[in-house]
């Protein structure tokens, strides 16, 4: 077989023509003129042999070659543009990318980032607060913390720590509503609800919590309903209800004396929070600095 291989410039030039299907846009990526990518692409013909497009007045169309030829370009050079961020991501200047969901980021890690900043100046932090789970082998993140059981294949997972979950409320709450004696009081309090009970069966919710409680006659779906467990647990320091609340998203909010745990029942938690890396992340200093530091906030 003919192992010549057209120029990359000819080549990156189709891909983007054809993905746009417009020469000018193809143009306004590659930062030429629409003549040069239309250079490039009579130059790729005459080497293949073929031709790509029908060029017609105002469009183009693929060819029957274009099409063979296309689909192998555009992943080949998706693998180039991963690879070159791969690279650019192991220098260890410049910032250091972090994913974590938002309640994670907003209860926990920002209420303590300032001790990292101290310890490493001379490195910039982002926070991505999101519960997309991204992907870490691209190079766009650094680090991310991860609320799960921990099968991550392919990448480097440490624990974090894990939670139990306890109900908790305002102390507001204690002094002006009914009373708050015992699990049995519960069926005159609103109860505040998190959807992420909805996303896995194994999250804990009320109904779990409420029948090792021994308690029955609470309308277990009535109350409040929230998405992000820290708006949940906004509510309950607004005195809106009781929250089923996370020991460690909850953990500063209970320092403060904004909330309160009520009873001593509580329930483990089958999820923990993860140190998730790709492959050969924590070489680098600036990665095996945080991923130290926030085993240290970890274990205080």
């Amino acid at each position: 077989m003919n192992s010549h291989l057209p120029p990359l410039s000819a080549l990156r030039a189709f891909e983007a023509a054809a993905r746009h299907m417009s020469f000018s846009k193809a143009a306004e990526e590659l930062h030429v003129t629409p003549a040069a990518v239309s250079h490039q692409i009579h130059a790729l013909e005459e080497d293949l042999g073929v031709r790509l497009f029908h060029r017609m007045n105002r469009s183009i169309e693929l060819t029957a070659s274009a099409q063979i030829l296309l689909p192998g370009l555009t992943e080949a050079f998706a693998g180039i543009q991963s690879s070159v961020r791969r690279l650019r991501a192991h220098n260890d200047t410049g910032t250091l990318t972090v994913t974590a969901s938002p309640s994670i980021a907003g209860k926990w890690l920002v209420l303590r980032l300032h001790r990292f900043q101290e310890q490493h100046p001379e490195i910039d932090v982002r926070i991505s607060a999101t519960d997309e789970v991204v992907d870490l082998t691209r190079g766009d993140f650094d680090i991310a913390i991860r609320y799960g059981r921990g099968i991550y294949p392919g990448l480097d997972v440490d624990l974090l720590f894990t939670n139990e979950v306890f109900p908790a409320c305002s102390p507001k709450l204690l002094t002006a509503g009914a009373p708050l004696r015992t699990p049995d009081d519960l069926p005159r309090q609103t109860l505040i609800h998190d959807q992420a009970a909805e996303r896995d069966p194994l999250v804990p919710t009320w109904p779990m919590w409420l029948k090792a409680a021994g308690v029955k006659t609470v309308p277990i779906t009535a109350g409040l309903t929230f998405n992000s467990m820290s708006l949940a647990l906004d509510a309950a320091i607004a005195g809106q209800g009781i929250v089923l609340a996370y020991s460690t998203i909850a953990a500063a909010d209970l320092a403060a004396g904004r909330l309160v745990r009520l009873f001593s029942l509580a329930l483990p938690d089958q999820f923990a929070y993860y140190i998730v890396t790709a492959p050969g992340a924590l070489e680098r200093p600036k990665v095996r600095a945080f991923r130290n530091w926030l085993r240290q906030e970890a274990d205080r």
